[in-house]
């Protein structure tokens, strides 16, 4: 019976170059040394699927109150805190 190829033979294949790490410094002063954009420091994305009737009666309703979607939501969340007793946390 035939043994497995080594991975041995691919050694001999360049490695890919890694990025050179952010320094603060070159982030700016203070800022994280991350990729994303600075309104989304420190902050974790929240999803969901709706039918597209739902998606469709909020953004009609961030529109018609010059809100983002994201403000309704962040709303609609505070308000299912208080509901369930939990403090709101507010944005």
């Amino acid at each position: 019976m035939s043994r497995k190829p080594s991975f041995a033979n691919l050694r001999t294949v360049a490695p890919a170059p890694t990025p050179a790490p952010v320094k603060a410094a070159d982030a700016g002063e203070g800022a994280p040394a991350s990729t994303g954009p600075a309104s989304r420091q420190g902050r974790k994305q929240i999803a969901g699927f709706f039918s597209p009737e739902m998606s469709f009666a909020m953004h009609m309703l961030a529109r018609r109150q010059g809100r983002s979607l994201q403000a309704l939501m962040a709303e609609a969340f505070n308000d299912v805190l208080r509901k369930h007793g939990e403090s709101p946390i507010g944005d």
